[in-house]
């Protein structure tokens, strides 16, 4: 694994790490009027094993899956009616991404479930289960946007390594993902008072502006999609 590498898996790894599972929903639980360390952890530790299990299904994955598109690259490449419709998908995407931002704007708060899920992380008497599944919930949700682990996933699996250090590099991708939100907690614990206003800032931040960054997202996975749809009808 070169150094280059290495710097982009990190870098991604800080990407993803600003996520609604990574960062958002932590932060709710940290403005909380009291903070529940041991929820914060349990829900991080399944954001962080559910991340981990789809990353090695990725990568033992990923060796069929470059054998199956290689052998039918050529097949695909000619045929103009598909790659027609995947231009048509990414424009339909695109497109979606604009009254998304706009909804969300005219919205001016969190959307009804984003509400729900607050009450849940931040409410006394909550059980455990409950914190697993939102932080579930809210992970498979962010699969059909998870695109900087996926390009993360490919400059893994290309990097040379045996599968055993590309396991090992896997885990500390993950922990790198909630690393912020470890950070921001033994803040809250040891100067609260002082981080206090700071992390409620960050909160409304990334709340007010949590649909609007989902139609980026949706916006450029649709640009992606129809610009390589793009470039197989016009070679």
């Amino acid at each position: 694994m070169t150094w280059a590498v290495l710097g982009g898996l990190v870098l991604l790894a800080l990407v993803d790490s600003t996520s609604a599972g990574t960062l958002l929903l932590p932060l709710w639980m940290l403005v909380a009027p009291r903070v529940r360390p041991n929820r914060v952890l349990l829900f991080l530790a399944t954001v962080a094993v559910f991340y981990a299990a789809v990353g090695v299904v990725l990568l033992l994955g990923v060796d069929a899956v470059l054998d199956a598109v290689s052998g039918a690259g050529d097949a695909l490449a000619r045929n103009r009616p598909l790659a027609v419709v995947q231009l048509l998908v990414g424009a339909a995407l695109f497109w979606w991404s604009w009254p998304l931002e706009r909804r969300a704007k005219e919205r001016g708060g969190p959307s009804p479930r984003a509400v729900r899920w607050r009450a849940a992380l931040q409410g006394e008497g909550v059980p455990a289960r409950t914190t697993v599944l939102v932080a579930l919930v809210a992970t498979v949700l962010e699969l059909a946007t998870m695109l900087p682990y996926l390009a993360a996933m490919g400059l893994l699996s290309r990097s040379g390594l045996e599968r055993p250090w590309q396991l090992l590099v896997l885990l500390g991708y993950v922990a790198v993902m909630v690393l912020p939100a470890l950070v921001l907690l033994a803040l809250r614990l040891v100067a609260a008072r002082r981080v206090e206003p700071w992390l409620e800032r960050i909160d409304a931040w990334m709340t007010a502006r949590s649909g609007v960054a989902m139609s980026w997202i949706v916006g450029l996975v649709g640009f992606l999609v129809g610009a390589d749809a793009l470039s197989r009808l016009t070679t």
